[in-house]
């Protein structure tokens, strides 16, 4: 007896709507990281889960700013930051693209589980892993630096001119164009390192100081 005709449209029926993994909207792409030279600093940026309080509150700001001293290492290096209702920005050096790695995830796990702790909270507070831009020239570093301390800035309450953000590492930046270098108090431990690489420390200032009223600005990345 002959085999009788298979079906027309068994198996796969072809593309479907919505069909395969859900996107995540705001996900870093899971793509595999170029290698880094210690010559260059890194833009990095962390984003917070929405049911987190504000990390600008007292309590949280304390919190991180503790795990930011506790963070300085020698091959690992967060040079500045502000600190956003729901953002991390920083700009930080490293050895290598190991040593970057490990330095964030160290970062990021002793931030979380001490945010959860005082909260009383569990599960992630990061929504997912860090973004970066590799900085590889002077006026990249001054934009980094601009979008960095000024990015409170951009909320669009009304600040005074010589204005420095409390939650940012300005208050130790010598920087700024029009105002003394900035000096923390004598008993208070430095929440961030001395820039080491040329860029940082040195390349960018031949452009010109930081204006303290100015705007952040945008950082765009390198296609």
């Amino acid at each position: 007896m002959p085999r009788s005709k298979a079906k027309k449209n068994q198996g796969w029926g072809g593309r479907r709507p919505g069909a395969g993994r859900p996107r995540t909207k705001g996900v870093v792409p899971r793509m595999k990281r170029p290698s880094l030279s210690s010559r260059h600093p890194v833009y990095v940026s962390l984003a917070v889960n929405d049911d987190i309080p504000s990390f600008r509150g007292a309590d949280l700001l304390e919190i991180i700013e503790e795990c930011l001293r506790e963070t300085r290492r020698k091959n690992f290096r967060v040079v500045h930051y502000s600190i956003q209702d729901h953002h991390l920005h920083f700009i930080v050096e490293a050895k290598n693209r190991t040593e970057l790695s490990r330095g964030m995830q160290g970062l990021s796990i002793r931030i979380a589980r001490r945010i959860n702790k005082a909260l009383g909270r569990t599960g992630k507070v990061f929504v997912d892993r860090y973004d970066e831009m590799v900085i590889t020239t002077p006026g990249q570093v001054r934009a980094a630096i601009q979008f960095v301390l000024l990015n409170a800035r951009s909320c669009g309450a009304p600040r005074a001119p010589d204005w420095i953000d409390p939650c940012s590492s300005g208050r130790y930046f010598d920087g700024w164009r029009g105002l003394p270098a900035q000096r923390p108090p004598d008993d208070e431990e430095p929440t961030v390192s001395e820039p080491r690489t040329w860029l940082a420390s040195r390349g960018w200032r031949r452009l010109g100081l930081i204006p303290v009223d100015g705007m952040p600005g945008t950082l765009k990345k390198r296609s």
